[in-house]
C-alpha cells in the first residue's frame, strides 16, 4: 500500500516553506513582558538591534518596531496576507484609511491587489501582567487576472471563526476552505481562496492526547502540506513524527493522524497551484520583471493612496477590539468591551 506522505522535512525556524499557491508562512510566538503607558514593553531594549530585532532575546523580539513592537509602514502588492492571531492582540492601520484592534482567535484578511500600506504593531496593553503574543501570518498568492484588484480589508472575528470536532478530541478551525459541511466566513471578493476551483483551505488543527482523526482527501490537484509546530508525539499515516517537522501529503488521499501521550497542534496550508510565473522582490509579487519595476515606480509615485496616520507605528491606547472600514464604519465582536 502506497503511503500518502510525500516527503517529512525539518520545519526550521520561520518563515517555514510553503506550497504554491502560497508564497510565505511565519509563527510569531513573543513573551512579552508586561506594557508601559506607551504600548511597549516596560524591560530594557539595551542589546537588541532595534529596527531589526528578530534574534528573541529574553524570549521575544522588537520586529521592526522602536517603541512597540511589529511591523511599521510598508507597502505590498499582489497578493494577500492571512493574519491568524491565536493569543495577544494586533493593531491594523493603512492606507485606505482602515484601522483595527485584533487578536485571541480573529483572523485579518487583507488583498493588497493593486497595493496598499499598512503597519501591523503589536501593542502591550497590559500593565500589570505579561504579553504573550502567537500569531500565523500566511501570504496567499493572486493570479494576474486579480493583481491589480480594489485592495480590500476585512475581519473575521474569532466568534465567527468555526470550530469543528470531526472526532473525540480534535478540533480543526477553519480560516478558509469547509469540512464536514461547515464553512468559515467568506473570503475577500478577489481572493483566490473565493474560487471553488482554488480548493485553498487555512487550517489549524489539534489532537488531545491519545486521540487520532482521519484527514478526509480532497479534490485530486491541490498541494498540502502539515506543519507540525507543537507537542511532542505524531503519528502520520502511522508513520511517527518528531516535532516539529513539515509533513507533505499527498491532498487526493485521507491521512490518518495520531497523537500519542501529549496534546499535538498542527497548520494546514492547501491549494491548487497557479499555474503563472512568479516574480516576487520584497513586498511586491508579480508575475514578470517588468511588472515589478512598475509597483516600484507606482508606489514611489503614488504611496498607493499615501500614509493618513501621524506615526508610521499607530497603535490604538487601550481601546478594546474593533474595525474600523476606510468608510467609517466601525465593527466590534459580540460582547466586546470598549476599553
Amino acid at each position: 500500500m502506497t503511503s500518502p506522505i510525500l516527503r517529512v522535512s525539518p520545519l526550521g525556524t520561520p518563515p517555514w516553506e510553503t506550497p504554491n499557491p502560497f508564497l510565505f508562512c511565519v509563527h510569531h510566538v513573543d513573551h512579552y513582558p508586561k506594557g508601559n503607558d506607551a504600548l511597549g514593553p516596560v524591560a530594557s531594549l539595551a542589546g537588541r538591534q532595534i529596527g531589526q530585532d528578530f534574534a528573541g532575546k529574553d524570549g521575544w523580539n522588537m520586529y521592526h518596531g522602536e517603541r512597540v513592537p511589529g511591523f511599521p509602514v510598508h507597502p505590498h502588492r499582489g497578493f494577500e496576507t492571512v493574519t491568524v492571531v491565536r493569543r495577544g492582540l494586533v493593531d491594523h492601520s493603512d492606507s485606505l484609511g482602515a484601522q483595527a484592534r485584533y487578536g485571541e482567535g480573529d483572523v485579518q484578511w487583507l488583498t493588497a491587489g493593486a497595493g496598499i500600506q499598512h503597519a501591523e504593531m503589536f501593542p502591550l496593553v497590559h500593565r500589570d501582567r505579561d504579553n504573550p503574543l502567537e500569531l500565523f501570518q500566511i501570504w496567499l498568492n493572486l493570479p494576474a487576472a486579480d493583481k491589480m484588484a480594489p485592495p480590500h480589508f476585512k475581519m473575521f472575528w474569532a466568534d465567527a471563526v468555526p470550530v469543528v470536532a470531526p472526532a473525540v478530541g480534535v478540533s480543526v478551525t477553519l480560516v478558509a476552505g469547509a469540512l464536514n459541511g461547515v464553512a468559515p466566513p467568506a473570503p475577500p471578493p478577489h481572493s483566490y481562496a473565493s474560487k471553488a476551483e482554488s480548493d485553498v483551505a487555512i487550517w489549524t488543527i489539534r489532537l488531545e492526547a491519545g486521540s487520532s482523526w482521519t484527514l478526509p482527501a480532497a479534490a485530486a490537484g491541490p498541494n498540502r502540506f502539515l506543519y507540525f509546530f507543537a507537542g511532542k508525539s505524531l503519528h502520520v499515516a502511522g508513520t511517527p513524527v518528531p516535532e516539529p517537522r513539515l509533513v507533505v501529503v499527498d491532498a487526493g488521499e485521507a491521512v490518518l493522524l495520531e497523537a500519542a501521550d501529549s496534546p499535538v497542534e498542527l497548520l494546514l496550508l492547501q491549494g491548487r497551484p497557479i499555474g503563472e510565473p512568479v516574480a516576487q522582490y520584497g513586498p511586491f509579487v508579480m508575475n514578470t520583471r517588468a511588472e515589478l519595476q512598475q509597483a516600484f515606480a507606482d508606489y514611489q509615485r503614488t504611496q498607493f493612496g499615501g500614509w493618513p496616520w501621524g506615526a508610521a507605528d499607530p497603535v490604538n491606547g487601550r481601546e478594546g477590539r474593533f474595525a474600523r472600514q476606510p468608510d467609517g464604519a466601525v465593527e466590534r465582536p459580540s460582547g466586546a468591551p470598549r476599553s
